[in-house]
């Protein structure tokens, strides 16, 4: 037989239940009441671990629900969280189970939840949005019907503002290479190559010769600065490769090597 020595109050609705052996349980309140645990309350081998086992269940379900209470989470974000927890398996199985059936628990609706949230306030195409709500345990096909929602009308009007957002940050790049730097952002971020085509139409950017040779001075000069090869025609080729890789039309180089290089023989 054990014996309840002493019952404290913890934070919330749990106590921690002391008894002679000096092992601690933390309890519900409903376990207080359920089992009837009072100081000097007498436990046989088997109702201690009647205790134990909903003890452990009560904990979890408190931890789970504390932890869902904040934000919509998924069945898989809720399986880790507890267990870190150190609930056991058999514990999970079980609070996820009573989750689901209090429908405060439900993939489906986490994926739509998340779907409307990035389509109004992030920069995400849709591709980037179902490969988060993979990691986040999401199964395809309640990823398919959440993202009915994301349309090809809202993924274009999303990149071409983005592709326009982005273009005022890029600075000193030559005409083909900002394009190019638009493009891939848009890749990265998860649109297809039709949206992002017609988002970079949208675009109301053309080249301009005067600042496109300005530019590529300062990046030709930066170059010849920086190579003090002897060797003038390994030189002119090293440059003129650096320029083209930064999408400088082949003419517009010619005419720095022409002007600047030739300078220095």
């Amino acid at each position: 037989m054990y014996t309840v020595t002493s019952i404290r109050k913890l934070k919330g609705i749990f106590y921690q239940v002391t008894l002679d052996n000096q092992e601690k349980i933390r309890v519900s309140e409903d376990l207080l009441v359920r089992f009837r645990l009072l100081k000097g309350s007498e436990l046989t081998a088997e109702k201690l671990a009647e205790v134990k086992e909903q003890a452990s269940y009560d904990y979890g379900l408190q931890a789970a629900l504390n932890y869902i209470s904040y934000q919509l989470r998924t069945e898989k974000e809720v399986r880790t969280y507890l267990q870190k927890k150190e609930v056991p398996l058999e514990d999970r199985h079980k609070i996820v189970a009573r989750l689901k059936e209090l429908d405060v628990l439900n993939d489906q609706t986490y994926a739509v939840s998340y779907v409307r949230t990035q389509i109004r306030l992030s920069d995400k195409g849709p591709s980037n949005l179902t490969q988060q709500l993979r990691k986040k345990g999401v199964q395809d096909d309640l990823i398919a019907e959440a993202m009915e929602l994301y349309t090809p009308e809202l993924q274009a009007e999303i990149a071409a503002r983005t592709a326009a957002k982005g273009l005022k940050k890029i600075r000193g790049k030559s005409y083909r290479e900002t394009l190019q730097k638009l493009h891939l952002n848009l890749t990265k971020k998860g649109f297809n190559q039709d949206i992002i085509q017609q988002a970079m139409d949208q675009l109301e950017y053309e080249i301009d010769e005067t600042q496109e040779w300005e530019i590529l001075q300062k990046e030709g000069q930066k170059l010849l600065q920086r190579d003090h090869s002897k060797d003038y025609s390994k030189k002119k080729m090293k440059i003129k490769q650096k320029l083209y890789q930064k999408g400088f039309a082949a003419d517009l180089i010619q005419q720095f090597i022409d002007e600047e290089v030739l300078d220095e023989k």
